[in-house]
């Protein structure tokens, strides 16, 4: 990275006794708000942690840590400063005031980061979605000052008197009128899923889903599994935009498996909101498989925060097996629990992948039961049952009747158990 062209930042962070656990800053977090800030494009040339009782109502780190944050700042020359928290509007405005430097908070940096990732239609419309919805309370916090100072007695400030609070107003319908807009096109990606899921359930296509934390490495894990050669880097959310594959479990018996965005701790609410039209997908797939990064420190906490997510999602009853990824950087192997649904694999190597196949397979298969059938002609009427409710592997016709390969449920079994050749 050519350091000249690389936005310099302070990362600050506050661990404050009022909040709540999930949203206090640690140095474990500031790291990974600095592995954010590199997949940005910035680099980070200083990091404090501040502990206090609350948040300060104006600065949120209070006066003492801001002028701190300030020598920081002009000793490294940097022209960002990046807040691990999340900062209301008036704080905002005041750091940037006092800091004399540009001021973003956690939010507003994944955002700028998914804003630049996403490639699919469907994934600038829901950062976009997710940008004017963190955009639009913060716009009225911008105004609401010069409110206070007119009303006041104050003086507006040059070029915001007269006009002002009406073009407050305009942009404010301005935004939400582009809400509305790309809540509705983001509806209709919703129906066409909604279509496509059901002919894939017509067809008996089952589905698996991939999640966990971000770069937990579920785009490798999909090359490894299927061959689909998608670009899988060692950074923070490489991947935004769903990428499905057929997957052969076996000869006959296709699935097909879906790598989503990945998750992350404190991830804006406005960003699951926008996602969800992606993210429901995982309500309704067969099976999930939750890929851990063995190798990360921060293991227990990330595997927290995926069950969290997943269970917000409506999909807490969804089958899932637990797939300990990165085994072969993995210090503490022996320390992994195992079980039927908790398995030790590398994508990169492939070990443990086999194994992984085997157990969904299995989980697909439960109850299903895989039989060739010879129907009589006049039993024509079970046949277009078959075709709506079964998996239909191929079929052909004689003097005797209609011969069916096919894989029935067990809520079908009576209907067919006669026909059994």
């Amino acid at each position: 990275m050519d350091t000249k062209d690389t936005e310099r930042a302070v990362l600050v962070g506050l661990a404050a006794d009022s909040m709540d656990a999930r949203e206090r800053s640690t140095d474990e977090t500031l790291d990974e708000l600095e592995a954010l800030l590199e997949t940005a494009g910035g680099v980070a040339c200083g990091k404090i942690l501040q502990s206090k009782r609350t948040p300060d109502p104006r600065s949120f780190i209070g006066e003492g840590k801001v002028r701190e944050v300030k020598e920081l700042i002009e000793a490294q020359e940097c022209s960002l400063a990046v807040f691990d928290n999340e900062l209301s509007p008036s704080q905002l405005r005041a750091l940037e005031e006092d800091l004399d430097v540009h001021v973003m908070d956690r939010s507003q940096l994944i955002l700028d980061i998914f804003a630049t990732r996403a490639r699919t239609r469907e994934g600038r419309l829901q950062v976009e979605l997710a940008q004017y919805n963190y955009l639009l309370p913060r716009l009225t916090g911008m105004w609401t000052h010069l409110v206070r100072q007119t009303a006041s007695g104050g003086k507006s400030p040059i070029g915001t008197r007269g006009p002002g609070e009406t073009q407050l107003e305009t942009d404010r319908r301005h935004i939400r009128r582009k809400i509305q807009k790309l809540e509705e096109e983001l509806e209709s990606v919703r129906r066409v899923r909604g279509t496509q899921r059901r002919q894939r359930e017509k067809n008996g296509v089952p589905v698996i889903a991939l999640v966990g934390y971000t770069n937990a490495g579920k785009s490798t894990l999909l090359n490894t599994l299927t061959g689909a050669g998608i670009e899988a880097n060692d950074r923070l959310f490489d991947t935004l935009d769903t990428t499905t594959r057929k997957l052969t479990l076996a000869p006959g018996s296709d699935a097909l498996i879906s790598d989503t965005v990945g998750f992350i701790r404190k991830l804006p609410h406005h960003l699951v909101e926008a996602f969800k039209a992606t993210l429901e997908e995982l309500s309704f797939a067969d099976v999930l498989i939750h890929v851990i990064d063995a190798s990360s420190p921060e293991r227990s906490d990330q595997i927290d925060v995926v069950r969290r997510l997943i269970s917000e999602l409506g999909a807490e009853g969804t089958p899932c097996i637990e797939a300990y990824n990165k085994a072969d950087l993995c210090s503490d192997i022996a320390g992994i629990p195992r079980s039927e649904d908790i398995l030790a694999i590398s994508a990169k190597t492939g070990e443990g992948t086999d194994k992984l196949l085997e157990r969904v397979t299995a989980i697909l298969s439960r109850g299903k039961k895989r039989v060739t059938i010879l129907l009589p002609y006049s039993e024509g009427w079970l046949l277009d049952l078959l075709h709506r409710q079964a998996q239909v592997h191929a079929l052909s016709y004689s003097d005797a009747g209609i011969t069916v390969d096919v894989t029935v449920m067990p809520e079908l079994w009576g209907a067919v158990r006669d026909y059994i050749i």
